[in-house]
């Protein structure tokens, strides 16, 4: 819906009060009651359920106790109204590691509504484009814990829904020539890595397109971006930090992004060349082996 007020975070929000609801098989109606409300209040329920409205950390908290939850679902669902209200402001930045799963969580919901997404990556190929191998190099190389690898590349693996599911969001990647030449966990792996690159590049919903080095410089070095756009909720840009996350949803830092976005792709290659150019660096790692 063009100008929707939802957002990623009140959808997020929402599905999550109506699957506590559903859990304990009340109606809107009935949960409305518990709460001491009149029937028609159920609309109001509903309307936080839709997204289409925002539950407060208070309204949160009738529902909690309402729906008796124990306490570590009330802390959880508590805590992620909380965070909601920071993801529904103009900027989001989240720094702690509470906050960054908080994100996390947003743009997972983001990305299960986008039907548009443009993933700008100077550096390195796009998560929900890797391969498993190579999501597993990053948590290595980057110190993630042992115990918590397997869950993050289940997690990262499981993006790949956002281009595969039934109704797939369209998926424009701008890659910079490094993103295909850095070698991630070993030259096999890369090559497999970019074998792969090649597979999804085949999809009708996925455009891929490479800036060489040759095009000079461009807007992307500044740094990597994500817009996602929905016809559910209004858009947002994602941007990952050194240890925080950013989400912007003003409609200024949005159409900057959009601009910077397409400045990009006029320095890019075509599809067809950057699927030659891709080959190439292919030929490359297995005669280096």
């Amino acid at each position: 819906m063009s100008g929707s007020t939802r957002t990623s975070a009140s959808l997020n929000l929402g599905e999550r009060l109506r699957k506590a609801r559903e859990a304990r098989g009340l109606s809107l109606r009935k949960l409305a009651e518990v709460m001491g409300e009149k029937p028609s209040y159920s609309g109001v329920i509903s309307r936080w359920e839709t997204g289409d409205r925002l539950a407060k950390a208070e309204d949160v908290a009738k529902i909690v106790e309402a729906l008796e939850l124990d306490a570590d679902e009330a802390a959880e669902l508590t805590e992620f109204a909380s965070a909601s209200a920071a993801g529904s402001k103009s900027s989001w930045l989240a720094v702690t590691l509470p906050e960054r799963r908080q994100q996390l969580n947003a743009l997972l919901a983001a990305e299960a509504t986008a039907t548009k997404v443009t993933h700008v990556a100077p550096l390195l190929i796009p998560g929900v484009l890797q391969t498993a191998d190579v999501i597993r190099a990053i948590m290595v190389d980057g110190g993630v814990p042992d115990d918590e690898i397997d869950e993050r590349v289940y997690t990262r693996l499981g993006r790949r829904d956002l281009i595969t599911r039934k109704n797939p969001a369209q998926l424009d990647v701008l890659l910079e020539e490094t993103a295909v030449r850095r070698v991630v966990g070993s030259r096999e792996i890369q090559a497999d890595q970019l074998r792969y690159l090649l597979e999804l590049a085949e999809l009708p919903n996925v455009d891929i397109r490479l800036v060489p080095y040759s095009a000079g410089w461009t807007r992307a070095a500044t740094g990597d971006f994500i817009l996602l756009e929905s016809d559910q909720a209004s858009p947002l840009v994602s941007l990952d930090l050194h240890g925080s996350g950013l989400m912007l949803h003003a409609r200024d830092d949005v159409a900057l992004y959009r601009r910077v976005a397409a400045e990009v792709r006029e320095k890019a290659i075509s599809p067809a060349d950057t699927a030659e150019f891709i080959a190439r660096v292919i030929i490359e790692l297995e005669e280096e082996k």
